[in-house]
């Protein structure tokens, strides 16, 4: 019995070794429902569990897991979220502000105060006058570099708090100036009135939603976001990088950061980036 004992410490000390050694970018699906937040913290949770590390009551600094992720989805948004665990959190910041890709669908002639399905109706306009050709047409004036306002239900912070709480508070709240934004390619996927969906390729910073909006606004009705789904982020696609909640394992990461470090142009060797040294591990860390 307790050399049973002894030897599954020895596998649960083998796998948090593992864990603490893992380092670089790797991505998740994020489902709809949970923040990225949520997301993040049910990954880390799993990992410590496999790993025998107890999470509760006083941790020793080697117990907490540097990891983070870089570009917010919002919960009811689903699609890639580019996760950084060990020495990859340091890259979040760059893959940040590369391009994304999202498939999202638009709904005519309701705007909401979220710009998206999960907030109030604030306006009803008729729509049956817009045509395709006039969707296409108006897609041309959000191509390229263009100022978007952001959404004031967004992880945009005033004094150190997000838009969207103090909003939810009932504060008053004055929406951010417009900003530059980049639009690398715009097209529509189907119209099936009051349905549209689009394909965009955008870069940081950039808001789906505010676009959805400002189509509708531009076409002489109104329009909010049914659903978006980040399909690329940076180099990581969702039909080949991210890993569903069944692959969130050790041995599957540590794969998967073998096939995604070797995408990431002018970085180190991700054969030289991919495990530190034990002890470098003991580190504290908060999740960004």
């Amino acid at each position: 019995m307790a050399g049973r004992e002894a030897g599954g410490g020895g596998v649960a000390a083998r796998a948090a070794q593992k864990l603490f050694s893992l380092s670089g970018l790797f991505a998740v699906y994020k489902p709809k429902g949970p923040t990225s937040a949520a997301v993040l913290n049910l990954l880390k949770e799993k990992l410590l569990a496999e790993a025998g590390v107890q999470t509760n009551g006083n941790k020793r600094k080697s117990q907490v897991l540097k990891i983070g992720h870089g570009g917010t989805l919002d919960s009811a948004a689903t699609g890639v979220l580019v996760v950084g665990i060990g020495k990859g959190t340091k890259l979040l910041k760059t893959i940040l502000a590369g391009s994304k890709k999202y498939t999202a669908i638009g709904l005519l002639g309701k705007a909401t105060d979220t710009l998206d399905a999960t907030g109030k109706v604030t306006e009803e306009k008729p729509y049956d006058q817009v045509t395709k050709r006039d969707l296409e047409n108006v897609l041309q004036k959000f191509t390229g570099d263009i100022m978007q306002v952001p959404p004031l239900y967004s992880a945009l912070k005033k004094d150190g708090e997000r838009l969207s709480t103090l909003v939810k508070r009932g504060e008053a709240v004055e929406a951010k100036p417009a900003r530059p934004v980049r639009v690398y390619s715009l097209s529509l996927q189907q119209f099936q009135p009051p349905l549209f969906t689009l394909d965009v390729e955008c870069g940081g910073g950039f808001y789906v939603r505010s676009l959805v909006s400002d189509i509708g606004k531009e076409l002489s009705t109104c329009a909010s976001m049914q659903e978006l789904t980040r399909t690329k982020h940076g180099p990581f696609t969702l039909e080949e990088h991210a890993l569903h909640e069944d692959k969130w394992t050790i041995d599957e990461i540590a794969r998967s950061l073998e096939h995604c470090m070797s995408l990431l142009p002018g970085e180190p060797s991700h054969k030289k980036f991919k495990t530190e040294h034990p002890e470098e591990t003991a580190v504290s860390c908060e999740d960004k």
